[in-house]
């Protein structure tokens, strides 16, 4: 019955021959959600489309949450979502569920999507919750069910260890009085060993590839967080190093910015510094956050105030989630004291 409810729901939205037989979910894939999400990850769209549209789809996710995970403009995300229905419909692609073995062809769309989807509930983008555990729960369990699946696939591997790693520390990312936690005061003790223990035996096995994924050098940085036993005992440099490969087989932008940050951090905030200012002029971190939010930190503790006051305040009009707002908000109100 459920399964009927969301095809009748959903295949509207896609073009479907009518002279074709009834679709058939195939039972060698065995959730209905991982199912239509391998269906939607057709190879013959862009990889960005399939992830774009799944996502809005079948994933729960808004035009805006995509958007924002794009780190693009909504009206852009609704245009691309567009083109890519129209380009369904003009090449005529067939509505199949694929078979098991046809998944490597559509893995790279389908762990984009589950990535994605963990991210945007990991730290919803707006709202008055830090966390849409809906999301991050969803995505956990099919990042474990293509393991099963796919138990050979190192890139599935560093995905399902990233999120074990990164879903670790849940309980502790917020305070008692439901603040924000940064990482640097979170109780270590409270982070569930049993999911690190199993995400750091799959980043080991994810790394034995090479070259290594994106998924597993992400997965290399969580574990460094992961294992180290005190915020100042975290191997700064070691995190500088991966994301300086990670940055040459995934170049991004957000990898430039965390990069930075952990330059901050193992070479001191004016070397930070200097990384954020390069990145000031990228189009795709204009209006993202925490770009404003980690120059107006180091800013501060240069002793910058005047500087910091100005970032934090370009930062808050960036962030719509309302537990972030809040620690910004903080975080100016102590720099104006002081001040």
């Amino acid at each position: 019955m459920r399964r009927d409810s969301l095809l009748h729901r959903l295949l509207p939205k896609l073009i479907v021959d009518e002279a074709e037989p009834p679709l058939e979910l195939s039972d060698d894939i065995p959730d209905d959600r991982l199912r239509l999400i391998c269906t939607c990850c057709h190879p013959a769209l862009a990889v960005e489309a399939q992830v774009a549209l799944t996502l809005r789809l079948l994933c729960g996710l808004s035009t805006a949450d995509v958007a924002r995970a794009f780190l693009v403009s909504e009206p852009t995300m609704a245009a691309r979502i567009t083109r890519a229905k129209k380009k369904i419909a003009a090449a005529g692609i067939p509505y199949r569920v694929p078979a098991a073995a046809e998944l490597p062809t559509r893995i790279e769309g389908v762990l984009a999507v589950v990535h994605l989807l963990f991210t945007t509930g990991h730290t919803a983008p707006s709202g008055v919750e830090l966390v849409r555990r809906d999301l991050v729960e969803r995505a956990m369990q099919l990042a474990r069910m293509l393991h099963a699946l796919l138990p050979e696939s190192a890139d599935i591997a560093g995905l399902f260890a990233l999120l074990l790693l990164t879903d670790a520390r849940r309980d502790t990312r917020l305070h008692a009085d439901g603040s924000l936690a940064l990482l640097a005061d979170q109780d270590r003790s409270r982070w569930d060993r049993s999911q690190i223990v199993e995400g750091i035996t799959l980043v080991r096995e994810a790394l034995r590839v090479r070259p290594p994924s994106r998924y597993a050098l992400q997965a290399a940085i969580a574990a460094v967080h992961a294992e180290s036993p005190t915020w100042e005992a975290t191997d700064w440099a070691e995190i500088v190093t991966i994301y300086g490969v990670l940055s040459q087989v995934w170049p991004s932008p957000v990898v430039a910015l965390n990069r930075a940050v952990a330059v901050g951090f193992a070479s001191g905030p004016s070397a930070g510094l200097a990384e954020l200012d390069a990145l000031t002029g990228e189009p795709q971190l204009a209006g993202y956050g925490y770009l404003p939010a980690a120059r107006a930190d180091f800013l501060h503790r240069l002793g910058r105030d005047r500087e910091a006051r100005g970032a934090y305040q370009e930062a808050l009009l960036c962030t719509e989630n309302e537990i972030e707002r809040a620690f910004l908000a903080r975080r100016l109100a102590e720099i104006g004291e002081r001040a």
